[in-house]
């Protein structure tokens, strides 16, 4: 088995200076989200989401960003998901962009709010169909027969 702490190295590439961050942090995220986005590595916008239960039992997973403003930061869901229903009991989460190529992080945490059925209902019929036909063939979260079923 490997030693763990042997793979540890030495994080200098993405040195951090407050000089250089500007005083609003959605401006500092635009400048080095785009950044990140020219650079050409793979999936920028994902981010990992941690909610939690009414028990407040953590759970995490990646999702991806769709929109950000001074306002926040656009990720859709499937309401009927564990996702979805610890949100609606708990309506606080955290997000994390760990660009590590770059040797930066970017985590924030606030009040999660539903954004309108029209906006959600827009994003929804401009996925690719086979992503729509996923979401309505596989309720997310839940255990599916088969591989057939899913096929079917």
């Amino acid at each position: 088995m490997t030693n763990l702490s042997e793979l540890r190295r030495e994080y200098s590439h993405g040195k951090l200076h407050l000089a250089d961050c500007h005083p609003n942090p959605v401006i500092q995220f635009q400048k080095w989200f785009e950044q990140i986005t020219l650079s050409g590595l793979p999936d920028p916008t994902a981010m990992v989401l941690s909610t939690a239960d009414q028990q407040g039992r953590p759970s995490s997973r990646l999702v991806l960003l769709k929109e950000y403003s001074d306002g926040g930061f656009t990720f859709f869901t499937n309401y009927l998901s564990r996702k979805g229903h610890e949100l609606q009991a708990n309506p606080y989460a955290s997000l994390l962009f760990a660009w590590h190529f770059f040797e930066r992080q970017v985590r924030l945490g606030g009040r999660v709010e539903k954004v309108s059925e029209a906006k959600s209902d827009e994003y929804f019929e401009n996925r690719p169909t086979g992503s729509r036909i996923g979401a309505w063939t596989s309720p997310q979260s839940e255990v599916i027969p088969s591989r057939e079923y899913l096929e079917e």
